[in-house]
């Protein structure tokens, strides 16, 4: 298995993945516009402020992601080249914390933020909360589809890794071996 083949197509798939963070981010830009324009009622204008926030956020989420997976692909190759064994321990070490994270706030802290928009969807009347809160359930479910995306694949990724890492071990002591 191709080491710097494996981490080079991770962080390709990785870069696409972003990509629907930017789409998603001009859904709500444009549906900003749209309630700006059309809205005639006191909900639909309660709408502009949210959904313009929510399309800047994930704008900026999926152009940060972007550029550093981006970045991520060219590095890869010069780190694997300058040191093969560190390269592969550096990349198990980033895929675990970033496992660590995704089971922290993906899993837990966005789920948590949902219910507290749903609970103020339940008990605050008012359009502007109602609006708010929507709005971040909609993003938060947004930020889950492509994240969730991106935790098996970076899941996949690191089992590989140690699979790398544990025939990298075996090769080594049978050379010491002989």
């Amino acid at each position: 298995m191709d080491l710097l083949k494996l981490a080079t197509d991770w962080a390709k798939a990785e870069v696409f993945s972003t990509k629907f963070f930017i789409l998603f981010a001009f859904a709500f830009l444009i549906a900003s516009i749209g309630f700006w324009q059309l809205g005639k009622t006191e909900i639909a204008r309660a709408y502009i402020m949210p959904t313009l926030v929510a399309g800047i956020l994930l704008l900026i989420i999926g152009s940060g992601l972007l550029y550093t997976n981006i970045q991520r692909v060219s590095q890869f190759e010069k780190e694997y080249h300058a040191n093969v064994e560190t390269f592969l321990d550096s990349e198990i070490s980033r895929s675990e914390a970033t496992l660590k994270e995704y089971r922290t706030i993906v899993f837990k802290v966005i789920p948590i933020i949902i219910i507290v928009a749903a609970l103020l969807i339940i008990f605050l009347s008012t359009p502007t909360w109602r609006a708010i809160s929507i709005t971040t359930i909609a993003m938060l479910i947004v930020i889950l589809l492509v994240d969730g995306t991106a935790h098996s694949r970076i899941e996949a990724y690191y089992k590989k890794l140690k699979l790398v890492e544990v025939n990298t071990a075996n090769i080594n002591s049978s050379a010491v071996k002989n």
